[in-house]
């Protein structure tokens, strides 16, 4: 989805006759896969010089499950490939990208570019997903590049500003409660139905990134094999997950849990989203 919004912009901004190639590299394709990929994207902008040079956008929004680090490993070795035919034709890159392993890919791109002289201009979710195109096209100044050397963490945001004497008032609701609405909230757990390591240790890590006080998964529901732990990352450390054989079972021994997640397969994904909905406790499946 984020290389159409990059193709909108730039024919948003009137240069839409401009765009050479649109392509795309989701699906947490490997690092020989993406390898391949920018190798023969470089050998077609190579193709051809132009006066003015080029531009290279490198952009995505914030992967669920592709490894930044390890597609950026593919990267830089087209760039490695091709360094001095990129600085023969002009060829300037801008880059942005954020999902699991992105400051990692961030500081191993950059640090490629300064050691080949290719002059990229590396930006991670600190930056806003289209910034970039404008900065590229010369219609805006770089904005100056992010601190790679600092710990990873949620994008810093600018503060509303409160003019003085102005004191925050807590919303009342209905019942009279000053608690926020909505559905989810930072302290909001859930069970997940079925053993999917990778789409659970995403959201771990996510969770971390966002430095929440725990996990949003509680408990995994695997009817095929008796009660057990599997081991997840939490950060750099290990955490423990209970795995049940029944969602009784799991409700019953985690009740603060109000989201039931199911990859139950088309043939019984009806009746346990049915059983998960008996449960009062259940609000969001």
């Amino acid at each position: 989805g984020a290389s159409v919004v990059y193709a909108d912009t730039v024919a948003d901004y009137g240069w839409g006759h401009e765009l050479a190639n649109y392509g795309e590299y989701s699906g947490a394709p490997s690092t020989e896969e993406t390898f391949v990929y920018a190798k023969t994207l470089l050998s077609l902008m190579l193709r051809s010089k132009h006066p003015e040079g080029k531009f290279l956008i490198i952009g995505g929004g914030i992967a669920n499950f592709t490894d930044v680090a390890a597609t950026f490993t593919g990267l830089i070795q087209a760039f490695q490939h091709y360094a001095e035919e990129i600085k023969e034709h002009k060829i300037k890159i801008f880059i942005r990208r954020a999902g699991p392993n992105y400051l990692e890919g961030l500081r191993k791109v950059k640090a490629a570019s300064e050691k080949l002289g290719l002059g990229l201009k590396v930006y991670g979710p600190e930056t806003h997903i289209t910034a970039v195109v404008p900065m590229a096209l010369g219609l805006m100044a770089p904005l100056p590049e992010p601190d790679l050397s600092a710990p990873c963490g949620p994008p810093p945001r600018k503060l509303i500003d409160v003019p003085a004497g102005v004191k925050a008032v807590a919303a009342q609701q209905k019942n009279g409660s000053t608690e926020a609405p909505g559905v989810f909230s930072p302290e909001t757990t859930s069970i997940v139905y079925g053993l999917q390591h990778r789409a659970v240790q995403g959201m771990l890590d996510f969770d971390h990134m966002c430095k929440r006080k725990r996990p949003s998964v509680e408990a995994l529901i695997f009817p095929f094999s008796g009660n057990h732990m599997e081991k997840f990352y939490w950060g750099t450390g290990e955490i423990l997950v209970p795995v049940y054989t029944t969602t009784q079972e799991a409700i019953a021994k985690h009740p603060g849990v109000s989201v039931f997640i199911n990859f139950a397969s088309f043939r019984s994904v009806f009746e346990t989203s049915i059983e998960a909905m008996k449960y009062p406790s259940m609000k969001t499946l």
